[in-house]
């Protein structure tokens, strides 16, 4: 039985300098095992291994320009939403006599208010929200909302107060303790 060179020739399928091309190849393989020395790689398979790793790393280093863009993109939007939610929902026109201190950064700053805007400022039913140097007045459901995309730019956020129970016994139930006392 002739071998599958032979055959492959004699079918028309190969050539005979392709043939001997295959067999010196196999030599130089089988020699390479024999001597334990490993020759390096022809020079196309250098090239098409230095490609793929350029193509790779490029990959890489594109899809990493691509998630920052994307993250700061994220966060330029969710600064966008929550400057249109404080400037859509601020109350105005709450200027008055009683004196409001609240820190926003490193400083303490002073917010003057009318008395009743005041009360609902210290019983929780209004908070302080401060964006880009700019304070904003605003009720506790928009202060959650905003609490809720970022929570660093709630200044004052007081808990509710719930009505004070009144004990009967208490000789100065009738007496009202101010919680704002200037001194």
């Amino acid at each position: 039985m002739a071998s599958l060179q032979e055959q492959l020739l004699k079918a028309g399928l190969t050539t005979k300098q392709k043939s001997r091309q295959a067999n010196s190849d196999q030599r130089k393989q089988n020699k390479q095992k024999r001597s334990g020395v490993q020759h390096g790689s022809s020079l196309q398979e250098q090239v098409k291994e230095d490609l793929a790793k350029s193509q790779a790393e490029k990959l890489a280093k594109d899809t990493a320009l691509n998630d920052a863009k994307n993250s700061e993109l994220a966060n330029k939007e969710q600064q966008l939403r929550i400057n249109q939610i404080l400037e859509h929902h601020q109350i105005k026109g709450a200027k008055g006599e009683s004196e409001y201190n609240y820190t926003f950064g490193t400083k303490v700053k002073k917010l003057f208010l009318d008395t009743i805007t005041h009360k609902a400022l210290v019983n929780g039913r209004l908070a302080l929200c401060g964006l880009n140097e700019t304070t904003y007045l605003v009720t506790s459901e928009t202060a959650a909302k905003v609490a809720e995309l970022d929570s660093s730019i709630i200044l004052v956020q007081n808990d509710k107060v719930e009505a004070e129970e009144i004990n009967e016994d208490d000789p100065y139930a009738d007496y009202q303790i101010p919680d704002d006392m200037m001194w």
